[in-house]
């Protein structure tokens, strides 16, 4: 079942280890197959070495096991909501990769120093509220999503892909598993300069809205036109074609039945 998801899946967790995101077997990487209404996502406690795609877990959007012999990740309710509240999201990441996660320690929202950080985020990294103890003791993975939401009640999923969940760490997604295993590598790499940035001059401020925008929406703006565009839009074009020619096949059908009766 969703061999190719387990692949992706599979193949996004290890790039966590190749950064240098995780360590042991921290982290967990999960892709939804939105058709399916289905979630493939790392077993938890795994070492990352001995990982293969069967030992991933399916399950429903509500957490049960469809699939796979092993538990999954104790963070699958925190991905559940993810994509239950942001239809765009296709993969969720989460690591304790070290810069990010001692901004999440110190619960402050890394500000916009420059242009590497410009390019990824329409504006902060937001970090999430301090949970309550009841949020804590009652459902605390569910809660964890739901503060993440919270976090980005003035902004979207797609200009913000990643937080940082308070005294935890961070939180990223994408399009699919491997956009966010690479939105969790900029976001670590977006900590660890902002944290350099503060100690070479503790002063600095936050780059200005018009440097801002000018990197963010010349990447992902609807007039962007960073990295190959021209290619996107031919091979939108080739699946407006596709669709073309089902719907003349069906209708092809259609007047055969027709004779026919």
């Amino acid at each position: 079942m969703l061999e190719r998801l387990r692949e992706e899946v599979l193949e996004a967790n290890l790039e966590l280890v190749r950064q240098g995101l995780v360590l042991y077997t921290f982290g967990n990487v999960s892709g939804i197959a939105r058709a399916e209404r289905l979630v493939v996502i790392k077993p938890s406690g795994v070492p990352y070495e001995q990982m293969k795609p069967e030992h991933l877990v399916v399950t429903d959007l509500e957490g049960n096991l469809v699939e796979g012999k092993m538990r999954p990740s104790s963070d699958l309710p925190t991905h559940l909501v993810l994509y239950k509240e942001f239809g765009e999201i296709g993969g969720v990441a989460h690591t304790h990769s070290e810069y990010a996660t001692a901004w999440a320690q110190a619960r402050k929202p890394i500000p916009c120093f420059g242009t590497t950080h410009a390019d990824y985020f329409h504006g902060p990294v937001p970090v999430t509220s301090e949970m309550t103890d009841h949020e804590i003791a009652a459902d605390y993975e569910r809660n964890t999503g739901h503060a993440i939401v919270h976090s980005l009640q003035r902004t979207t999923a797609s200009a913000t892909p990643g937080v940082l969940v308070a005294n935890h760490g961070p939180f990223a997604w994408g399009a699919d598993a491997a956009a966010a295993t690479h939105h969790a590598a900029i976001l670590e790499a977006i900590a660890r300069m902002a944290y350099f940035t503060l100690g070479i001059h503790s002063a600095a401020q936050p780059v200005g809205n018009a440097l801002h925008n000018k990197h963010y929406l010349r990447k992902h703006g609807e007039n962007a036109y960073y990295g190959q565009a021209t290619d996107t839009h031919k091979d939108k074009d080739k699946d407006k074609d596709k669709d073309k020619d089902k719907d003349k096949d069906k209708d092809k059908d259609k007047d055969k039945d027709k004779d026919k009766q």
